[in-house]
């Protein structure tokens, strides 16, 4: 039954607006934007405004599916039944091969609660090392570069509003026009005091049409950019020395290499003119407050961490982390609850609280919350990619526990994924529609929606947001703690996994209690009275920290630390056979892998097929025209789009949305070596027009076949 009056948050994307779901009197529910929530301040995306039709869709799963024999079709099935043969196929595996025979991945749209009990479940439940998230595919080189530079890992260490004060913005490789809308109206506010921006991307996207300069380079140039930039600022003496000599350490030996970027051999690499290079680092030396934002387009690539170190090397450079409301340095998280699953256990190094598995004392601690010895508990695992390219293999794991993620559209190279699921014992996926993933599943559990369930999540900021339940789920639907207290109850040790989010989020606060994200403070109450708290918040009586850095660094010295990283050219090479560079990304009407968007009719009637943005220059030469189908194909796989002209995109690169099927049968799999992050952001890739078939002469008959993907040879595929 739908309350008259509920107020939450959206299920999409990291700024997680406020929104309220309320029943009208001839029983209709409607959904709006809540004016009191400081981050959208009642604006909602397209996106959000058409969630509620979510709730109640036809294809949503309302009970248990399994199939009775590989090959055979999903068919529907009882509770117990899924349960059971989930919980022989885990007893099989780990008897035979031991416990990291079974694996888990989960989703960052988890919330707080499930983040925390499925790395618990993990771990306890399973006595395995073999977990990961989709998370390691968004924010984690950010997450690295900001841990080893300021000792935390927070996307914004200071709240959204902060930049409207900034007089100076560099936002590189974020579309927040396109990707999170309701983030623009603090932008608008600035350039209102006005602000200058300058946005960073190769591609000309609706928020660089606003900015005041366009940096258009090469995909995965933008480490040399970075460089190039603070050899203009060391070159023309607009170091803040003060601020470098008494809070940071290792600026020498970035000083020394950053002297072979000088601005013409910058301008070489990456296409960016050197009057625009100077331009820029004059504008941030010089403002008052300034503040340098980068987001997936600098972080999703093999050398990704690097990179995010240079533009915060940069950004220390200048003195801008800590100097005051309006400047700094910080990361634009993407997914919804990208933030809060990586600091409570999802990844496969990690424990509640953002502590490190391969701690000693962080295993002594978390271990004592939940009644294990912490010698019972698991060595930290392989990141998500390597866990689910292992899948399947002799000594990889044979049972896959897949939660909320659809990594068979949103993985790199995703064809082998599909494989890789293909080769395991059992696949298990708990999910509220049929996604692709799903459909390879041998037994689906039906779960429950946002609207549905209690809890909390963080969003970018590090806010701390309570999630509250405004409809009931349909009957048969269970949620996830629900569905891994049963299978842990099965296996002897339900008694750790409670089923009430309130009670599970308590625990997670004890948990965190000390660690770097220390919720210990944010109690459920203190939320429900309406008190806005950001992390780290030790104790009921803290007001809970929405800016870092103020004083002092949270690393052992409280200095922040320069890096010196150098461009390794990792990018895979153009050459005649793939001469073009391929770049992904977001759409303004989908989200993710398009599990909910894509069956959302508002956001399929806007764009319901996928396209590829080509320059019309790249399009003459291929005899292409708006609106045709193009095959795009890499080293790794084909696939079909309709093509999109757009003189806003370089000749030389092609855009490819990724929500749909077959975007990621092309990016590659290489990792970087210390975040683990795949390389989604440059491939090189062929294009070609599909051309219908030519009507039959009465003399011969012609027929062209057009699939989704095609199969490279091996020896194409290691070139």
């Amino acid at each position: 039954m739908t309350s008259a009056h509920t107020d939450t948050h959206c299920p999409y994307c990291s700024l997680q607006c406020g929104i309220r779901l309320s029943t009208t009197a001839d029983g209709r529910s409607e959904l709006t934007g809540r004016e009191d929530f400081p981050v959208n301040r009642g604006g909602l995306c397209m996106k959000g405004a058409s969630a509620l039709e979510l709730i109640g869709h036809p294809e949503r799963l309302t009970t248990p599916l399994a199939r009775p024999h590989r090959g055979a079709e999903l068919r529907p099935v009882g509770w117990a039944e899924a349960l059971d043969r989930i919980v022989e196929a885990i007893t099989d595996a780990q008897r035979a091969h031991g416990p990291d025979a079974v694996a888990c991945f989960g989703g960052g749209g988890l919330t707080n609660e499930k983040a925390y009990q499925l790395g618990k479940f993990a771990r306890v439940a399973l006595g395995s090392a073999a977990i990961d998230y989709n998370g390691r595919f968004c924010m984690s080189s950010a997450a690295a570069a900001g841990t080893r530079a300021f000792g935390i890992d927070r996307g914004l260490p200071f709240p959204l509003a902060d930049v409207a004060e900034a007089e100076v913005v560099l936002l590189v490789g974020s579309n927040p026009a396109d990707t999170m809308p309701p983030a623009m109206r603090w932008f608008e506010a600035g350039r209102d005091r006005g602000a200058t921006h300058i946005v960073v991307d190769p591609r000309r996207t609706a928020t660089a049409a606003t900015a005041h300069r366009h940096l258009q380079p090469v995909p995965g140039t933008d480490l040399t950019l970075a460089n190039g930039l603070l050899h203009v600022a060391i070159r023309d003496g607009l170091v803040d020395e003060e601020y470098v000599a008494t809070r940071t350490t290792g600026f020498a030996a970035v000083r020394r290499q950053v002297r072979r970027d000088w601005p013409d051999r910058v301008e070489r690499v990456t296409g960016v003119a050197v009057a625009d290079l100077v331009a820029t680092a004059h504008a941030l030396a010089g403002a008052r407050t300034a503040m340098v934002l980068t987001a997936r387009g600098t972080e999703q690539h093999a050398d990704g961490t690097d990179t995010v170190q240079a533009w915060i090397n940069l950004a220390l450079a200048l003195g801008l982390p800590g100097r005051g409301t309006g400047s700094g340095w910080a990361t634009v998280t993407g997914q919804g609850n990208g933030q809060g699953g990586r600091e409570h256990g999802l990844k496969a190094d990690q424990l509640p609280g953002y502590r490190k598995l391969a701690d000693p004392a962080a295993r002594a601690h978390v271990a004592g919350v939940w009644g294990v010895h912490p010698d019972a508990l698991p060595a930290p695992g392989a990141s998500a990619y390597e866990l689910l390219d292992s899948l399947g293999t002799p000594t990889g794991p044979k049972v896959l526990l897949l939660a909320a993620s659809n990594p068979v559209v949103s993985a790199p190279d995703a064809r082998r994924v599909a494989e890789r699921f293909g080769a395991l014992d059992l696949l298990v996926v708990t999910d509220f529609f049929l996604s692709e993933s799903a459909r390879m599943a041998d037994v689906v559990l039906p779960t429950t929606q946002w609207a549905e369930e209690e809890g909390t999540l963080t969003n970018l900021e590090g806010r701390v947001l309570r999630r509250r339940r405004a409809v009931d789920p349909p009957p048969g639907v269970r949620s996830e703690l629900e569905i891994w207290h049963e299978l842990a109850r099965r296996l002897g040790c339900g008694q750790h996994f409670p089923t009430d989010p309130a009670q599970v989020y308590a625990e997670l606060c004890r948990a965190s209690a000390g660690g770097v994200a220390d919720y210990a403070g944010i109690t459920w109450d203190r939320l429900d009275a309406g008190e806005e708290l950001f992390w780290p918040c030790p104790d009921p009586t803290h007001p809970g920290t929405p800016r870092l850095f103020g004083d002092r660094f949270p690393t052992p010295d409280g200095r922040a630390r320069f890096i010196a990283v150098a461009d390794r050219r990792v990018t895979e090479r153009t050459d005649r056979r793939y001469p073009y560079l391929l770049t992904t990304g977001r759409s303004r009407t989908h989200y993710q892998s398009g599990t909910q968007t894509r069956r959302s009719p508002t956001l399929a009637r806007a764009e319901d097929r996928m396209y590829a943005e080509l320059h019309p220059e790249l399009a003459r030469l291929l005899d292409v025209a708006e609106g045709d189908a193009v095959r795009l194909t890499t080293r790794r796989g084909s696939t079909v789009a309709l093509a999109r002209l757009t003189d806003a995109i370089r000749p030389d690169t092609v855009f490819l949305p990724f929500h749909w099927p077959g975007a990621n049968d092309l990016t590659s799999p290489r990792l970087d070596p210390t975040s683990r992050m795949p390389e989604f952001k440059a491939c090189a890739v062929a294009v070609a027009a599909v051309r219908p078939p030519r009507a039959p002469t009465p003399n011969s008959t012609v027929s062209v076949s057009v699939s989704a993907t095609v199969t490279v040879p091996e020896h194409e595929e290691q070139r």
